[in-house]
């Protein structure tokens, strides 16, 4: 009995499939779900998702947000999330230095926190992104 992955952002669901395991990082570690598994919620940490589906492994950078399991329904609530294998390395790269340079103006000119908070978020999701593109390379 598989489980079914649901991954959704801000922007849209990301992923909707039916996987056999998963692994997520949260801020107390990484987790392993399994079919059966007793319902949970948890806060995700930004890093790296692997599914598991007919033996084959997949894997998602993931930002900060909530896991829901239960029922074998496994329900991530992220900022953002992208398949590594979809990652473009020199575009993450691009919109980071952009944001690191608007970051820099932003503080120095005291702008609104919640602006100062989108550009670090989009930071933390570029490092997120370049880590596990380049853990994936091989």
């Amino acid at each position: 009995m598989p489980l079914l992955l649901e991954i959704i952002t801000p922007e849209a669901k990301a992923c909707s499939q039916e996987v056999d395991t998963i692994a997520l990082p949260t801020v107390t570690g990484e987790i392993g779900i399994l079919p059966g598994h007793i319902p949970l919620i948890t806060l995700l940490a930004p890093g790296e998702a692997t599914i598991t589906r007919k033996g084959k492994q997949t894997y998602w950078a993931i930002d900060k947000g909530f896991a829901h399991v239960s029922n074998d329904t496994v329900t991530l609530l992220t900022e953002a999330a992208a398949p590594a294998d979809a990652i473009d390395l020199s575009a993450v790269t691009e919109a980071q230095t952009r944001a690191e340079k608007a970051l820099e103006l932003a503080r120095r000119h005291d702008k609104d926190p919640v602006e100062i908070e989108q550009l670090e978020t989009i930071i933390r999701f570029a490092i997120v992104q370049k880590l596990a593109k380049r853990r994936r390379r091989n």
